[in-house]
């Protein structure tokens, strides 16, 4: 088999992520010549998780798997779809008999593909040891082709887990704090490795949303209801390229202006 390009779109945020994703991606995926597309979507809605209708929306426009992360139950209507729409996941380290599924598993030119979701636990929620929880689904995989969305806030965390799995997964991508970092490289084991991927969504902003209410909250320390900007739009990414071999060829930054 030859390489697969693999293309992974950091957090969408608000109705202006979730528009220049669905305007711009059959674009970028025929330029950039891409199989398969990953977006984490734990933003989509208002900044705040993903609604199912949002889901099913980027599923038909060439979305392959949505992962989400600490915002995943902010609307409650997604526990109509978790459960019953399998590219549709969440971190899987929270505990158990939490609704939906940490990982997906599918097949794509004669490859098993397995794509999995886990969250950080520095400044983050008291969940359950991403490193344990990456070593327990791993070994329970027959996968040609191993991503990991790393939903995770400090650097030293992401780094610390991203050289954990390399040589085991073919790629390891942080999300959540929507400020794309220049460190992409190739672990000596072959795993592609960056610490954040960024975001979709309104640039003018502080990390997507309206830059007042954020100064407010910084300064007076009050209760200040956040919404998505719309000024300066832009999706944040990566593309990587995956021998046959499960390794990563190739990793670069995606930064495209509405």
């Amino acid at each position: 088999m030859s390489s697969l390009r693999i293309m992974a779109i950091g957090d969408v945020v608000g109705s202006i992520g979730r528009n220049i994703l669905l305007n711009r991606l059959q674009g970028l995926k025929e330029l950039n010549r891409i199989d398969l597309v990953v977006v984490n979507g734990e933003n989509a809605a208002d900044g705040r998780s993903i609604t199912p209708k949002m889901v099913e929306e980027m599923l038909r426009n060439g979305v392959d798997v949505i992962t989400m992360g600490n915002h995943v139950w902010d609307k409650d209507d997604i526990l109509g779809i978790i459960d019953n729409e399998p590219r549709l996941i969440r971190p899987a380290n929270f505990p158990e008999g939490v609704a939906g599924k940490g990982f997906y598993t599918f097949k794509y030119k004669g490859k098993t593909i397995s794509v999995i979701n886990l969250m950080g636990r520095v400044h983050m929620d008291a969940i359950d040891c991403p490193f344990f929880k990456f070593d327990e689904i791993y070994s329970k995989l027959n996968s040609d082709i191993v991503l990991v969305d790393f939903h995770a806030e400090a650097t030293s965390e992401k780094r610390a887990f991203g050289w954990y799995l390399d040589g085991r997964a073919s790629a390891v991508f942080g999300t959540h704090t929507h400020v794309q970092t220049a460190d992409e490289e190739i672990f000596p084991g072959g795993t592609g490795y960056i610490t954040d991927i960024g975001m979709t969504g309104a640039f003018d902003s502080v990390i997507g949303m309206k830059k007042e209410g954020s100064i407010h909250k910084l300064i007076y320390k009050t209760k200040v209801r956040f919404e998505p900007a719309t000024g300066n739009p832009k999706i944040n990414g990566i593309i990587l390229t995956i021998d046959s071999n499960g390794k990563t060829e190739e990793i670069k930054r995606l930064n495209v202006q509405a």
